[in-house]
């Protein structure tokens, strides 16, 4: 009955020492979950990371792709207005141009660059630069054509004016020769004093009465003559002869100038009127 006692005792401890094991395996076995789970938990956290970042750089290169192509578009928007103002201003100086060169030059390579770059609204960038370069040359070269061709024209104007002055210069002198020629005879040297007391002095008819006898007296019209005893030269008797400087350097040869002289020396002297150097010569024999 003891063994029995002892048996039973002993059962019972060992019955109770094994109870308490059960909870630590359970722990156990709840770490190893919780730990797997964990690094379920974290390499999903990881996962996700990486996509998120992947896609932050794909987001990124993106952006940056659109702006590049944003900037590269306004630089190519810039470049084509330049172009097209600058197309513009050289239409407009190659028209000046044009205009200016009318009948000068030949214009042919300028007009017909100019009529292709007219459309430089709707031409590639291209086209209308090529075209712009090739307008602003040929405009250049008609331009600078145009002047040599004024030059030369100017040359051919003032050598035809200077051969025109010139053979107007010579007819008036021939005219000039004639008429000192004709003057130079009593019939041609009445006509000239005629004209001059009248348009000069307002004589008329009867004060060239009274000249005409006066100088008939004096020298019978005659430029050349001279009068021997007192030297008395001319038409008008002019002494010294050399006083008729005055009225031009050809005095000696000119009947003209002699009558210039004779007229303006009876209107400033005390006589006044061919009439009154007449009525004086009559009374004293001189004038």
């Amino acid at each position: 009955m003891l063994s029995d006692s002892l048996d039973n005792t002993a059962s019972r401890t060992t019955t109770t020492d094994s109870k308490p094991g059960r909870p630590r395996r359970l722990l156990l076995k709840s770490g190893v979950f919780l730990a797997v789970a964990g690094l379920a938990i974290g390499g999903g956290f990881a996962i996700n990371s990486e996509v998120v970042a992947q896609e932050r750089v794909a987001s990124i290169a993106a952006a940056d792709a659109a702006a590049t192509a944003a900037a590269d578009q306004e630089h190519d928007r810039l470049l084509t207005n330049l172009a097209k103002n600058s197309a513009s201003a050289t239409l407009d100086d190659a028209n000046i141009v044009l205009a200016a060169s009318v009948d000068k030059v030949d214009t042919t390579a300028l007009t017909e660059v100019t009529s292709s770059l007219a459309s430089f609204q709707v031409l590639p960038l291209g086209d209308i630069e090529t075209l712009t370069a090739q307008a602003q040359t040929e405009t250049a070269s008609v331009e600078a054509a145009a002047v040599e061709a004024d030059r030369v024209a100017a040359e051919v104007a003032a050598a035809e004016a200077a051969a025109a002055a010139e053979a107007a210069a010579a007819a008036a002198e021939q005219e000039r020769q004639l008429m000192i020629a004709n003057a130079n005879t009593p019939g041609g040297a009445r006509a000239v004093a005629a004209d001059m007391a009248s348009s000069k002095y307002g004589w008329g008819g009867a004060q060239f009465s009274c000249l005409d006898n006066l100088w008939q007296k004096e020298s019978g019209w005659n430029y050349a003559a001279v009068n021997s005893s007192s030297g008395a030269t001319g038409i008008p008797q002019a002494l010294p002869g050399s006083k008729m400087a005055s009225a031009g350097t050809d005095w000696a040869t000119s009947a003209t100038t002699q009558i210039s002289w004779g007229l303006e020396y009876i209107s400033s002297s005390r006589y006044g009127t061919p009439c009154a150097a007449w009525s004086h010569s009559q009374a004293n024999n001189w004038y």
